[in-house]
């Protein structure tokens, strides 16, 4: 065989380890918050080397600010986005993640008891509306995000505490739960009493 006719194969190109860019299409995800990153939008690509290969993790680029800060900053450190590319300025990336830190912080543990502010919300047990100054529990309900389990919150009635620590997907636990209501719950002790008396005994 010809010297010529043997060809070396071509490397592939060494991936950055930050891509920011318009995504393409809506196909991929955000490894945040698991929701859709629709075209155009901005998303940040963080490498990742693995048994399978080598490719980019995508996060919405405000979804990163908020949870992976250190790598946007890394990645505007090292200009990993194109010539021309509209991209906001890292000082309101980082006020997001102060925003959300501060939220985090504000954020009660659950469960708790206090006044509807409004009467937009319903009970996530029996569906029926949630008037406007009363009372209402806020408990755990567990949500799937793609493989992660997580808490999220939800509101009901006093009268219907009793069956949604009985559903399967409640993440509040019977024992130690008046407990725990009375501690975390900010209004005076006699409101407080109100609720329990109205969530009746609970038999863990």
């Amino acid at each position: 065989m010809a010297e010529e006719d043997v060809q070396a194969a071509t490397p592939e190109p060494e991936l950055a380890p930050y891509l920011l860019e318009s995504a393409r299409s809506s196909r991929s995800k955000c490894r945040t918050c698991r929701r859709k990153i629709d075209k155009d939008t901005l998303r940040l690509g963080i490498l990742l080397e693995g048994p399978f290969g080598t490719g980019y993790l995508w996060h919405h680029l405000t979804c990163a600010a908020r949870r992976r800060l250190e790598d946007v900053e890394a990645a505007y450190e090292q200009q990993a986005f194109a010539d021309g590319l509209q991209v906001p300025p890292l000082a309101e990336l980082q006020a997001l993640k102060e925003k959300a830190e501060q939220a985090r912080a504000e954020r009660k543990e659950l469960p708790y008891v206090e006044r509807a502010p409004s009467g937009r919300s319903k009970c996530k047990n029996c569906g029926k509306a949630i008037d406007q100054d009363a009372l209402r529990v806020v408990l755990a309900r567990e949500v799937s995000f793609g493989n992660q389990v997580r808490a999220t919150p939800i509101n009901v009635h006093p009268e219907c505490v009793h069956a949604e620590l009985e559903s399967e997907d409640c993440m509040t636990e019977v024992d130690g739960f008046e407990a725990q209501l009375r501690q975390n719950s900010t209004l005076e002790s006699s409101v407080v009493d109100e609720a329990v008396a109205a969530i009746g005994v609970l038999e863990g």
